[in-house]
């Protein structure tokens, strides 16, 4: 795990000029490492290949944008060894900085040798994307409500009934599965809603309801109040609960990771003290067999790519309680 710690190591003044770095998975074969520069005490990324990795790299190089506060370079260290190097050029990504190193560099680790490169190139392309979207005025009103209502899932839900680790560890709307949360037992997709609760649920696509590879699926709705001042709780608020009751550095790191994904950048934190927001319903129903819904495999050849719309009136004998799939999560953690 990279943490500011380890960047202060780092950062330690050197009587030479050159750079102070530190090997990342000392398991993995290949020479990836984290660096300061010195004496400008720049922060980077270093991944080390032969010239089949950097051959493959090159393409996806030539056509990169620039991206402001990041810098991404490849340069030949010997006649049979490449270097690929992303530097921090801004401090105010200072923050964002360590989750997308430490996120390239797993990326990169188990990749086979003559992929490496072209495996941390296309991550970084990833986090160029997600910058570019968020923009410097942050996420916008629904995705900022829907972050709130997973986060408020996974506080309320997940995290008395399962570790710290796993109840992170099940958090994966942020890297675009089908569901916001996976267990091997269970699936579970939020749905936020604010102001008067709507008639109808609105599905992104066919697969988000699709229900094979695991034992149960359930479909949540939180309804929110969500408005500037009063006495709710901003989504500031329930991350830094969160953050408080992890107490392991793999629980830490997957949560910021998760973070980022999801848009929320730390040197946007002062955006996200408004709106607060208030629970005012929590409804929950099982998908299973006669669930309204469209799955893949009963599309028409040609067709995709779906959304949908279904109405809460057609789910009343699909419900089911929080307390009934809160025990299905615990007995998920044995």
């Amino acid at each position: 795990m990279i943490d500011e710690n380890l960047w202060k190591e780092l950062e330690a003044p050197q009587p030479d000029r050159g750079r102070s770095t530190r090997r990342l998975f000392p398991e993995s074969p290949h020479s990836i490492h984290i660096g300061v520069t010195h004496p400008a005490r720049q922060r980077m990324l270093v991944v080390r290949a032969g010239a089949r990795a950097a051959d493959r790299a090159r393409d996806l190089l030539l056509d990169l944008p620039e991206t402001r506060g990041l810098s991404l370079s490849c340069s030949s260290v010997s006649n049979r060894e490449f270097e690929l190097q992303i530097f921090l050029t801004a401090d105010d990504l200072r923050q964002v900085f360590t989750p997308l190193a430490e996120d390239i560099a797993r990326a990169a680790k188990d990749a086979a040798p003559e992929t490496v490169l072209e495996h941390a190139v296309r991550r970084f392309t990833r986090w160029q994307e997600l910058l570019r979207h968020v923009g410097e005025t942050g996420l916008g009103r629904d995705t900022r409500l829907g972050l709130y209502a997973e986060l408020h899932y996974l506080r309320r839900h997940l995290m008395p009934a399962l570790s710290a680790d796993a109840a992170v560890r099940a958090w994966s709307g942020p890297e675009g599965s089908n569901q916001d949360f996976q267990l091997p037992s269970v699936a579970v997709e939020v749905k936020a809603t604010s102001g008067k609760i709507a008639p109808t649920i609105r599905i992104a696509n066919e697969r988000q309801l699709d229900d094979r590879g695991v034992d149960r699926l359930v479909l949540v709705r939180i309804a929110l109040d969500a408005r500037r001042g009063g006495t709710g709780e901003s989504l500031n608020s329930v991350v830094d609960d969160i953050r408080s009751a992890l107490s392991t550095p793999a629980a830490t790191a997957r949560f910021e990771q998760q973070l980022a994904w999801a848009g929320y950048l730390p040197h946007q934190r002062h955006l996200y003290d408004e709106p607060r927001y208030t629970l005012r319903q929590t409804d929950l129903w099982n998908v299973d067999g006669e669930f309204p819904r469209i799955v893949e495999t009963g599309l028409p050849a040609g067709v995709g790519n779906c959304s949908y719309e279904i109405s809460v009136a057609g789910l009343e004998k699909h419900r089911t309680t929080t307390d009934e799939v809160t025990e299905v999560i615990r007995g998920t953690d044995g």
